[in-house]
């Protein structure tokens, strides 16, 4: 193991400000349970300082009216998914509007059966905003742009619907547009006259609630739903609202693409490729404008070439990684960004913070001494090897509980219970591939054909085999 020659300098020394309790049991309960907290990510955050300034780049340049998109690849259990929380707060300080989803067999970009539109319902109900941090931030948002047409009218002395059919005009320029700025004066009309079903129904169809487009119409007026074959322009439409209502830009963050990998159809496979790769050219084209869009994934989504991103030659070249960063040499300018491992010295420092913040930010309410990380650390790594600072899940999980005895267990000593901790290797969770009942994407009738991009690979020649 690395010599550690940090000593006392663990980070915390100098955090004289208590920490809520209801701060420290969010972060504690969720790490001790393995998953990322919703909030409170600054308290714990050590290192990849290049990747967190990668991210603050794109935040400005999304601000600025410009795009992004990352790819933000790491193993099981490397911080992948603390990464892009830690993105998301960030944007939200800065702010933009930010929405998330895990993808799953249920929700994907691509799709004949329901699950893209599935999956823009899910980014829709967990919007958040500075303000709302917890999701459930569309109807604010909504709100917002009203108050600000209904300020710009009071100042000029004009109708609030003549300025609100002005500002929506850049919308209705967009692609699927029209029906959406419609939806926007339905919301305006309810919100005037208090009719919380008028803006129930106008929230339904813009969370792309809506399955039939009857239904739709005789509600709201308007002739067509958000679909499977629509997401990504509604996307673009939402990035564009949310600047009119005074908010900087839109970045969407689509976590566990992994399960894209899975599919079992190339066809299918290839259909999500296909819209990943028309937002990748979006972005490096400069056509999405205030829109940035993160994915999260494991090395194998990225590159492996039967299944993965670089099994689509379209994607391959331009995710290709820059061929001098070698020997130590990195690039993070480009869409791809490797999560660099956590060094020892990194691990050390995360210790003393997990310490500080179980001890609710109060330093006599230490329950260890500085002596115990380099302890814990040695035990790990003679445990599962150098996993233990690579993918850190686990280790941090087994710290924690630590605390948690020694403090319930006050005539217990650290000494005797470094040695008994258990640590096991972080390892992917569990789950085969997915078979896709698609039936458009799988007979091939979504418009693909045989050849070129989409052709069906060796391994999946039995891929959609039905008795």
């Amino acid at each position: 193991m690395t010599t550690l020659s940090i000593a006392a300098s663990d980070g915390t020394r100098t955090a004289a400000q208590k920490i809520k309790p209801k701060d420290r049991d969010g972060v504690i309960q969720a790490l001790r349970a393995g998953v990322v907290p919703r909030s409170g990510i600054q308290l714990v955050q050590v290192g990849r300082a290049g990747e967190v300034n990668q991210v603050v780049q794109d935040v400005k340049r999304i601000a600025d009216g410009g795009s992004a998109v990352r790819f933000i690849i790491g193993d099981y259990g490397a911080g992948k998914t603390f990464f892009l929380n830690l993105a998301r707060s960030i944007a939200m300080q800065s702010k933009l509007v930010v929405a998330h989803a895990d993808l799953s067999p249920d929700r994907r970009l691509h799709a004949s059966g329901g699950q893209a539109r599935s999956l823009y319902a899910e980014l829709m109900r967990n919007m958040a905003t500075r303000t709302k941090q917890d999701g459930g931030a569309l109807a604010s948002v909504v709100e917002r742009f009203i108050m600000e047409a209904q300020a710009s009218a009071k100042a000029s002395g004009r109708k609030i619907g003549d300025v609100i059919q002005e500002r929506l005009l850049p919308i209705q320029e967009l692609v699927s547009g029209y029906d959406f700025a419609t939806v926007i004066e339905c919301y305006w009309r309810a919100f005037e006259e208090g009719s919380e079903s008028g803006k129930a129904a106008a929230l339904r169809w813009l969370r792309g609630e809506y399955t039939l487009k009857t239904e739709a119409r005789e509600a709201l007026g308007v002739r067509s739903i958000i679909d499977d074959a629509s997401v990504y322009d509604y996307l673009k439409v939402m990035s564009r609202f949310v600047t009119l209502a005074g908010y900087s830009g839109f970045l969407v963050m689509l976590d566990e693409c992994v399960n894209l990998f899975k599919l079992v159809s190339a066809q299918s496979r290839n259909a999500n490729y296909e819209q990943i790769l028309r937002i990748v050219n979006d972005v490096l084209q400069g056509s999405a404008e205030s829109l940035g869009v993160y994915f999260g994934g494991t090395p194998e989504f990225l590159m492996d070439s039967r299944r993965g991103l670089y099994s689509y030659e379209a994607l391959r070249s331009r995710l290709a990684e820059n061929s001098f960063a070698r020997n130590g040499l990195v690039d993070l300018s480009g869409p791809v960004i490797r999560l660099q491992s956590l060094t020892p010295e990194d691990l050390y420092i995360l210790l003393g913070k997990l310490r500080h913040v179980f001890a609710y930010g109060d330093q006599d309410r230490y329950l260890v001494p500085d002596e115990v990380f380099k302890a814990f650390m040695t035990h790990c790594n003679q445990k599962i090897g150098e996993s233990y600072f690579r993918t850190p899940r686990n280790t941090i999980k087994a710290f924690l509980d630590l605390l948690a005895i020694l403090e319930q267990n006050p005539q217990a000593q650290w000494q005797g219970l470094v040695n008994q901790a258990e640590i096991a290797p972080d390892a992917p969770s569990a789950g085969g591939d997915i078979i896709d009942d698609d039936k458009k994407d799988a007979s091939g009738a979504a418009g693909s054909s045989t050849t070129g991009s989409t052709q069906t690979s060796p391994d999946d020649d039995l891929a959609d085999f039905r008795l």
